[in-house]
């Protein structure tokens, strides 16, 4: 699932990227707000966090646009509190509204009703990938290959799922890092490579080999 930031406070912006990066979203952080209802529908995210008092165009205007042309869902993120600003976001066609400062967790869960409400089966089959036969099944952590199944930790799952988002690819290891770094998982170089030996071993315990390839010099592809 992609999900879109409208939120022109960086600080906010990059809290809101390191939240949903973590709860294992992709993520879209907007900092150009020229025309936020076109990127939108350039981009075609699964859901939107849109700011109401966004640089140029309020928030309830680019609501407006967006729904004249999709159903993405958007969810108002804003500090203003007043009920009537909420009543106009719902009748803008806003799916949901959010004070700051908000709650981590009331803030996934509100999203989460939100995606399972307009996408009940999108969801289910974003949390399982598929590649070359062997499934990664996000929500319980797990990587299976026919019958065989085995556990990962938290940072192999982080790592293999990155690898999967970017099949195909050759990933070069400081953009690993940056991106475990970024989602709270502080590793060096040296730990990255234990952990990619692990999860080798993993892989083999069901019969995978070769999945993870080596460029030397470059980093690591699947």
């Amino acid at each position: 699932m992609n999900i879109m930031i409208a939120e022109d406070d960086a600080v906010i912006r990059q809290e809101l990227r390191v939240l949903l990066e973590n709860a294992l979203y992709q993520v879209t952080a907007l900092e150009d707000f020229s025309d936020v209802a076109s990127a939108v529908l350039a981009e075609k995210p699964d859901l939107v966090l849109l700011d109401l008092n966004l640089p140029g165009e309020s928030g309830f205007g680019i609501c407006t646009k967006i729904r004249a042309e999709s159903e993405v869902p958007v969810i108002f993120v804003t500090s203003r509190t007043d009920s009537m600003d909420e009543l106009n976001g719902m009748l803008k066609g806003g799916d949901d509204y959010i004070t700051k400062p908000f709650q981590a967790p009331i803030l996934l869960a509100r999203i989460a009703a939100v995606l399972k409400r307009t996408h009940r089966d999108t969801r289910e089959e974003e949390q399982k990938l598929v590649y070359k036969g062997v499934e990664l099944d996000i929500a319980r952590g797990m990587v299976s290959c026919g019958t065989h199944q085995t556990e990962l930790t938290k940072n192999e799952l982080k790592i293999l799922h990155y690898l999967f988002r970017k099949k195909g690819e050759i990933v070069p290891r400081a953009d690993m890092i940056e991106y475990l770094w970024d989602n709270q998982v502080f590793i060096d170089d040296n730990t990255l490579s234990v952990n990619i030996t692990r999860i080798r071993g993993k892989l083999r315990e069901i019969g995978v080999c070769g999945l993870i390839e080596t460029k030397r010099g470059m980093g690591y592809r699947i």
